[in-house]
């Protein structure tokens, strides 16, 4: 193998300053001719060679492209070339491994943007989420939105108006109130601006192209003067950090409250209520329902409590306890009788058995609603509730939601769910 000789040298660059530079890097620079900068910032580094340098220098202005390889390959001795941040992160280093060997290759990274905003904005960054929709779509922010971590870090692109895009997805995925949104522009130069933005306005017209977003979990008051009473937004319940969707879906809640043809009074149990969304919603509808939640994961009382407060409603009774030793242990007769059962959250097997016990003690007009996302478990359920003398009825719930793209809308399916339906 021939061996190497000449380098390139690619230098990660936070201040257009000279002096700045580590004095390494400043004498790497005096005795280099070959100079290639990004043409966005060609100007503040030719500048560099006017402080009383012996050596003349020779700039190339880059765009990234072919015309940017060619002339390095086209070099016999040393260049170097400038770039941003770390240029191994989302940056030109992975174009240049592609293209020329590692022997070639010498990086001086210097801190990312990211690192720089988060210093700015003084809050830890070691659990957030970083993505580029720098010349890319933006299926994977979608994606990282939907995990709803506490902090995002995204690497913009001006061409493609990706703050337009990013703004549209948090409402498209009803989280504008859930994040708060931090511009970046010009991290570590002169121009450096910071500014948290309202996305209920409009975007400011003076935006720097050089630019990242933040986006962190906003502190603030939660309030429900504004929750609609039917249909509500899947993004007011508060849910386990863990599990930060709604397994069952605005669109699918909204056709089980539905078919529990909900009475005016009454009694209804949601089993498997995880946040409660489900019957506390059927709560909000009819006020004068006694609403019982079962949940057997640890927390799910603290998280149930907490959203009957942002839904300003009272279920009466809250059990954190697997519903089997429920129904096996204790005496049900402490409970009320449902006219209304929801059944989720919980395998085949205990379905079953919800419905052999519960069954008996139900009257004509009662109802079971079921959520299934396991095609093979429908028949014997539905078998169960036939035999015992409910009238049975299966329908398949499957929703898309649209999502804006760089080209216009695209629209994503949400997971499909048969619903189980048995009056009695």
């Amino acid at each position: 193998m021939t061996e190497v000789y000449r380098k390139i040298h690619v230098v990660g660059i936070n201040s257009y300053l000279f002096k700045e530079l580590p004095s390494k890097l400043q004498d790497l620079f005096i005795n280099t001719e070959n100079i290639a900068v990004p043409n966005s910032y060609f100007e503040e580094i030719k500048s560099w060679s006017k402080s009383g340098l012996e050596k003349k220098k020779s700039f190339f202005s880059s765009n990234s492209n072919n015309e940017l390889i060619d002339w390095l390959r086209s070099q016999k001795n040393d260049v170097i070339l400038i770039s941003r941040g770390d240029p191994l992160w989302f940056g030109i280093g992975r174009i240049l491994l592609e293209n020329f060997s590692k022997d070639e290759l010498i990086f001086y990274p210097s801190n990312t943007c990211i690192q720089l905003a988060f210093s700015k904005l003084k809050i830890p960054w070691q659990d957030t989420v970083n993505l580029s929709i720098h010349g890319r779509d933006s299926n994977k922010l979608v994606e990282a939105l939907k995990a709803r971590p506490s902090s995002l870090a995204i690497i913009t692109d001006s061409k493609n108006e990706s703050l337009e895009i990013i703004k549209k997805h948090l409402s498209e995925l009803n989280l504008i109130d859930f994040y708060d949104f931090w511009l970046c522009e010009e991290l570590g130069f002169d121009n450096e601006n910071i500014r948290k933005l309202n996305l209920k306005e409009s975007l400011p017209s003076d935006i720097s192209s050089l630019n990242i977003v933040i986006l962190t979990k906003t502190k603030g008051i939660f309030s429900n003067n504004n929750i609609p009473l039917f249909g509500i937004n899947d993004s007011i319940f508060k849910t386990f950090d863990d599990r930060p969707n709604l397994l069952t879906k605005r669109e699918v809640r909204v056709q089980i409250l539905a078919d529990l043809e909900l009475p005016k009074n009454g009694v209804i149990w949601d089993i498997g209520a995880g946040c409660g969304s489900i019957g506390l919603e059927a709560l909000k509808l009819r006020p004068n329902l006694d609403l019982f939640c079962f949940d057997k994961r640890i927390g799910s009382k603290a998280l149930i409590r907490e959203n009957s407060k942002r839904l300003g409603v009272k279920p009466k009774f809250i059990l954190e306890e697997d519903i089997i030793k429920t129904l096996n242990s204790r005496n049900l007769s402490s409970f009320e009788k449902p006219h209304r059962i929801i059944i989720g959250g919980c395998d085949k097997k205990t379905k079953l058995q919800i419905i052999n016990t519960m069954a008996m003690s139900m009257r004509i007009g009662d109802i079971i609603v079921i959520p299934i996302i396991d095609i093979q478990t429908i028949k014997e359920l539905k078998e169960e509730l036939e035999d015992k003398n409910f009238k049975t009825n299966l329908n398949l719930i499957q929703t898309y939601k649209s999502l804006s793209i760089t080209e216009g809308m695209r629209l994503e399916p949400n997971n499909p769910v048969f619903l189980l339906k048995g009056k009695k």
